[in-house]
């Protein structure tokens, strides 16, 4: 093999398929799964690597798409954009991720600048929603589509989920498991998870029948496990007159959960036995956490493949309409509610020796 560059004219003759096949098969678009076997195959022989400027500038591209957060290392984010990823790398697309921080104006900031060519379009996960946002989306000069609050009737592409009805079904399941003291741990209110997340809390305590002897609330000062730690330690030092202590807390999200049951063993309490806890997103970290957590899954995975798939349709012209998709709430139940029984006094614990 000359020490040249592998051309994908080459890659299709050792392919014996023809220039097409060869050029969807490498990009995973229009190929059976044995066509993209066969071309991969024989790209690796070869030794071929795509000469992706050559692409973009014929096809007037970066192949990049933004994927833009207010941080990084919330779990939440990262099970997004391992979803994305999976989604556009068949398209030949990378994924560049983007801190916009916590206000809009940094978020709106960025949206602006798209207006340099270095990705083809975007997918924005905002903390905070204004008409400023608003604004700049609409006039973006690539695709926008926005993950949370939903934004259809501002003819913006966008993926939500009903967080406030998953708020719902935590405060249920605490019910359902007797407990009756609850205090609800948010974060920012002027937040849309915050926001709505109170919502759910406010419409769940006073729906027909709600049991509960007490109610308490506490706003942390943002979405952390350090912020949660602070509040949850207000809300469970809050013990009224001749009453008890809260004997359950729902978090907003599992980051805020997991500084709730730091809170309490600082405390002295055990969770689940003096205080269940509920968190909020179903992360990988609350489900490796100890008590495992239970926890409101929002679909992390799905909205993130979800607008993977709009962006590609709007990138490449397919859609003809708004797009305006929901992700249900389901919730996981784990260690973090439920008190497992004790061992009979004699019984052997553990497994294989």
């Amino acid at each position: 093999m000359s020490s040249s560059r592998a051309t994908l004219i080459q890659v299709a003759e050792r392919a014996g398929v023809s220039l097409a096949s060869t050029s969807r098969a490498l990009h995973g678009s229009g190929a059976s799964v044995a066509m993209v076997e066969r071309v991969r195959a024989a790209a690796a022989e070869l030794g071929y690597s795509p000469d992706v400027t050559g692409r973009s500038l014929r096809l007037r591209r970066t192949f990049q798409i933004a994927f833009a957060v207010a941080d990084i290392g919330n779990p939440v984010y990262v099970e997004m954009m391992t979803a994305i990823h999976e989604v556009l790398a068949p398209h030949g697309y990378r994924v560049v991720v983007m801190t916009t921080g916590d206000t809009t104006a940094s978020t709106t900031e960025l949206v602006r600048s798209l207006g340099s060519g270095f990705v083809d379009g975007m997918i924005v996960s905002p903390l905070r929603t204004d008409e400023g946002l608003v604004h700049a989306i609409r006039r973006a000069p690539v695709p926008v589509v926005v993950i949370g609050r939903p934004l259809g009737a501002h003819g913006i592409d966008s993926v939500s989920t009903d967080s406030a009805g998953g708020v719902g079904q935590a405060v249920r399941h605490l019910l359902e498991v007797g407990r009756r003291r609850i205090g609800f741990l948010n974060g920012p209110l002027d937040t849309t998870p915050g926001e709505a997340r109170k919502r759910g809390f406010d419409d769940a305590v006073s729906a027909p029948g709600f049991a509960a002897e007490r109610v308490d609330v506490a706003l942390a000062e943002d979405f952390t496990v350090a912020a949660g730690m602070a509040a949850a330690h207000r809300l469970l030092a809050a013990v009224p007159d001749g009453g008890r202590q809260l004997d359950a807390v729902v978090a907003a999200n599992d980051l805020l959960a997991i500084g709730a049951i730091r809170a309490a063993r600082e405390r002295g309490l055990s969770v689940p036995e003096d205080v269940a806890v509920t968190g909020m997103d179903d992360t990988e970290l609350g489900r490796v956490f100890q008590p495992s957590l239970t926890s409101v899954s929002l679909g992390s995975a799905e909205r993130g493949r979800a607008a993977a798939g709009i962006v590609l349709r709007l990138v490449d012209g397919d859609a003809d309409r708004t797009q305006e998709t929901s992700v249900g709430p389901r919730l996981v139940v784990r260690e973090s509610t439920t008190v497992l029984p004790r061992p009979r006094s004699g019984a052997v614990h553990g497994g294989a020796v």
